[in-house]
């Protein structure tokens, strides 16, 4: 098969061809790329995407906490944000964020800052980039509560914009220009904490009940699915999986955690197809019981 490397633009960051991607996937399974770009700036992505190949297939990781890569890996590029996108600038209440940065060292740099809001965060797996796009939650907190605007870049002209939250019109593990944008960096409103042993504690206390409640250490991702709204159902996702009899069920080197039935598990030989095809039984049965449609949280990409 012939190299796309030499259809695509001059970079200042880097191509790496036929790139390893399991090792960066959290449940470590999947295939390789076809090439994985890693952008020096926002800038350098920029010149990417106006200048590559119209149909050049194009997918986005952040730091695939909530990713399964399905075995034969992902054709076209894969675009990373590394190193460039993990700066963070304080002006008064407001923090701006490179979206390449990973939660718990934001939150670990605010807890330094005394400026509080986002202790949540050190709940949720993943990169600020991630949490921006599924408009992360945890603890009765979201995103959209903090957030104020984000510096993205637009997949098809390259154009470099600033989008408001309301434009964003984030939901429930939602954001409605996802999937047309590459979100570089994020801009919160915080509030000072003069004692910080209070946003420690809180820190801990979410550290606690994560610890207590998830399979912390396995090879897993986040929630498998979102909770259905309540309307359709009094049950959360992990409620109608339990009912459905899946605690701890073993599909090959696939697993539902006994400790939270929201949660995949590689056991140590799992495929991605074995992963995947394992919420696919789950969403069957749940159907087939409660006639209730579990819609997948964690996103599925690459070639099966």
């Amino acid at each position: 098969m012939e190299s796309i490397l030499k259809f695509l633009p001059k970079v200042r960051g880097q191509y790496k061809e036929h790139a390893p991607l399991a090792n960066f996937s959290w449940f470590k399974v999947g295939g390789p790329a076809d090439v994985l770009f890693l952008p020096a700036d926002t800038n350098d992505l920029s010149n990417f995407l106006i200048n590559k190949p119209a149909k050049l297939e194009l997918n986005i990781l952040g730091l695939c906490s909530n990713i399964i890569i399905r075995d034969k890996g992902i054709s076209g590029c894969v675009v990373k944000l590394g190193q460039g996108f993990r700066e963070v600038f304080v002006k008064d209440r407001l923090v701006k964020v490179g979206c390449g940065l990973d939660n718990y060292h934001l939150v670990s740099f605010l807890l330094e800052q005394g400026l509080t809001g986002l202790e949540f965060l050190s709940g949720v797996p993943g990169s600020v980039g991630g949490a921006v796009v599924m408009n992360a939650g945890c603890c009765g907190c979201e995103v959209k509560d903090f957030l104020i605007s984000v510096e993205a870049v637009n997949k098809k002209t390259g154009k470099v914009v600033q989008i408001s939250v309301k434009d964003l019109f984030l939901e429930y593990r939602h954001n409605s220009m996802a999937n047309d944008f590459i979100f570089t960096n994020a801009t919160f409103l915080l509030d000072f904490e003069k004692d910080q042993n209070k946003m420690r504690e809180n820190i801990k206390k979410i550290s606690k009940m994560k610890l207590a409640s998830q399979p912390i250490g396995e090879k897993t991702g986040g929630s498998i699915f979102k909770n259905p709204d309540q309307k359709i159902s009094k049950y959360k996702a992990w409620e109608l999986i339990d009912r459905a009899g899946f605690r701890g069920y073993v599909f090959g080197g696939a697993k539902i955690s006994k400790k939270h039935t929201n949660f995949l598990i590689n056991t140590g030989k799992a495929t991605a197809k074995e992963l995947e095809g394992l919420g696919e039984l789950v969403r069957t049965k749940v159907k087939e019981k409660f006639d209730i449609n579990l819609e997948w949280e964690i996103k599925r990409i690459g070639s099966i």
